[in-house]
């Protein structure tokens, strides 16, 4: 009997001590790539290289595109200098965004490795993988998927937003089809042999518009965003286009293991055309935060006591009634947003009136702005553009001056360091707008810059000691986009 109660009491402490394993420090010679949770992110390396994607398309330089890796290891003898560019084999392919082969979501498995980069290509729709494990700071194509591949197997095209799923695959959201026509798709890499394996989505849960897309597997479910027909936004910005529907205001709420399409939540004029969104880090949380461009405001999504979901706006841009510009009303015009891996804090780009904000989001339903700083935009002084009415500023904001140049062009992609304290920002949006909008970019060439971020109490503050200057590329100027970092990222890796 006594043998007995000591081993029911010893099953029992063993069951107590597996529970708290994943609590424990790993021994990650077992484990896969990226991080367990995203709070053991915060803890990694500090980044040493960046990967971002430059543009020549629609500039007067006919070349292909490139990726860029640059050296920010502040201990580097080459600190804040593009080392190596990878020339794409097309031109006019208008890459644009990046994700990994695996990621933080594959980590459970010790024989999965984060060495490709997946580079889809906007306009061509041609998908570039490259291979970053041979030389980190030296990366080279490994394969091209081309968009014929894509069209006969899929009927997508112009490719947009890439994650690694936990079974190995590889997603990606289209935008349309290889016609120009509006399709909110998703095609399916083969994560071993890249090969399109076809539609992730079932038949005819295709959504109106796509754009971006983020997964929760802990609520079954993952939500895509709209920008707008690639017919259209692809010859720059109209308001006709608007006015005839061809962007979008929805959010479509997919069931995660049927892949079926549950649910579409109509953001209304409020909320037209939603981009980037996040879900929080933590993957037990049903709640994120999406940014809508056109309206200046950011939605906050979550699940409802009756599992179905909902967004409610928490943050309202105001726009600015100006003169010398092509409407009389400019909006913020938000483009990319990012959370903080502790889910405390938000950051997004104002990209036309040129800032970018930091609020703190302990209570979700009510963020509060603790920080903000203006990187260019196209309200400066000495500007263009006369702001005849603001309810925000006294006056209009200082152009940035930046190695004796004038920085053109507004804040737009950003990405957070690991740890919190570092904001990298370029000022490239798509380069079809960019020359609408911005047409000095296109001669000057995009910026990278740094943030420092106050963690504590909020601030944002432009670091003096990072800067990288796109117009003086040897080849000439050039758009920088995307940021990414070789160990994953904020907006790269998911947690499930």
């Amino acid at each position: 009997m006594k043998r007995l109660i000591l081993s029911s009491n010893r099953v029992q402490f063993l069951d107590i001590i597996k529970g708290l394993l994943p609590l424990l420090p790993m021994d990650c010679s077992d484990c896969g790539p990226g991080y367990s949770t995203p709070l053991e992110a915060m803890k990694g390396p500090k980044e040493k290289l960046l990967y971002v994607p430059c543009i020549y398309n629609n500039t007067a330089i006919k070349l292909p595109d490139y990726l860029a890796t640059i050296d920010v290891d502040s201990e580097s003898q080459t600190y804040g200098q593009v080392i190596h560019r990878l020339p794409m084999s097309h031109i006019g392919d208008e890459i644009h965004h990046s994700g990994w082969n695996v990621c933080s979501s594959c980590f459970g498995d010790s024989n999965k490795n984060r060495d490709k980069l997946i580079l889809p290509s906007l306009l061509s729709g041609r998908v570039y993988v490259i291979d970053v494990k041979t030389d980190p700071r030296a990366p080279r194509i490994f394969k091209a998927v081309e968009p014929e591949e894509i069209a006969s197997k899929a009927n997508l095209a112009y490719p947009h937003t890439t994650h690694c799923l936990a079974d190995g695959n590889i997603m990606i959201s289209c935008m349309g089809d290889s016609n120009g026509n509006r399709k909110g798709g998703f095609v399916l890499l083969d994560g071993q042999t890249f090969e399109v394996k076809g539609n992730w989505e079932k038949e005819g849960n295709s959504a109106q518009f796509g754009y971006d897309y983020w997964y929760q597997p802990r609520h079954n479910v993952m939500i895509s965003t709209e920008w707008g027909e690639p017919n259209a936004l692809k010859e720059g910005f109209t308001m006709d286009d608007v006015d005839n529907g061809k962007y979008g205001s929805d959010l479509n709420v997919y069931d995660w293991k049927d892949h079926t399409l549950k649910q579409v939540i109509n953001l209304g004029d409020e909320g037209l055309t939603p981009l980037e969104i996040r879900f929080l880090h933590n993957p037990d949380e049903s709640q994120g935060y999406v940014g809508c461009a056109m309206t200046s405001c950011v939605f906050r999504f979550y699940k409802t006591e009756n599992e179905d979901w909902a967004a409610q706006k928490v943050i309202q841009i105001n726009p600015k009634m100006v003169e010398g510009w092509v409407l009389p009303e400019m909006p913020g015009f938000i483009t990319d947003i990012i959370l903080s891996l502790d889910d405390r804090f938000l950051y997004f780009s104002n990209w036309l009136h040129g800032d970018i904000r930091q609020y703190d989001i302990t209570d979700r339903a009510n963020p509060k702005l603790v920080g903000q700083i203006f990187l260019g935009g196209s309200i400066v002084k000495s500007g263009s553009v006369k702001v005849v009415e603001d309810i925000d500023l006294k006056e209009q904001p200082d152009p940035l001056i930046l190695g004796g140049r004038k920085i053109d062009g507004g804040p737009q992609m950003i990405q957070l360091s690991l740890d919190g304290k570092r904001l990298f920002v370029t000022t490239s949006l798509f380069s079809p707008w960019d020359k609408q909008f911005y047409p000095d970019l296109l001669k000057t060439g995009s910026v990278l810059l740094q943030i420092d971020v106050n963690t504590e109490s909020g601030g944002l503050t432009l670091s003096k000691d990072f800067y990288v200057d796109f117009g003086k590329e040897p080849q000439g100027p050039v758009l920088a986009h995307e940021i990414r970092y070789p160990g994953g990222d904020c907006t790269s890796d998911i947690w499930i």
